[in-house]
């Protein structure tokens, strides 16, 4: 839970204690309580009310894949640099000329006057 272990865990309780006294830690134990359940309360009825949007298919989905935790854009930069460029789907060599992989130039405007 949050990179904290027991040992941690214990002298922060430990720490609250001595910090807000015995009248107070009941209070504040109690606060801790109902804030954790309204929380839990709130992330339930979110997930129920996108398995009521989703459908069926809320279950099939693969929650770990989406994890934004996994994604290191150090990684995601290097291999958008690396990969040869493509080109949009549709698009020919001679509707969208090019000159060694960079675009040219428009040519300008045929003279009207002549």
């Amino acid at each position: 839970m949050f990179g904290i272990d027991a040992t941690k865990l214990f002298l922060l309780a430990i720490l609250a204690a001595f910090l807000l006294g015995p009248s107070r830690m009941t209070a504040a134990a109690a606060w801790l309580g109902r804030a954790i359940r309204q929380l839990r309360d709130f992330t339930d009825a979110a997930k129920q009310r996108a398995r009521d949007e989703i459908g069926p298919e809320f279950d099939d989905i693969e929650w770990k894949a989406l994890d934004p935790r996994q994604y290191d854009p150090r990684r995601i930069i290097a291999e958008a640099m690396l990969a040869p460029p493509t080109r949009a789907p549709g698009t020919d060599v001679a509707t969208n000329p090019t000159r060694n992989g960079s675009p040219t130039e428009p040519a300008p405007p045929p003279d009207r006057d002549q």
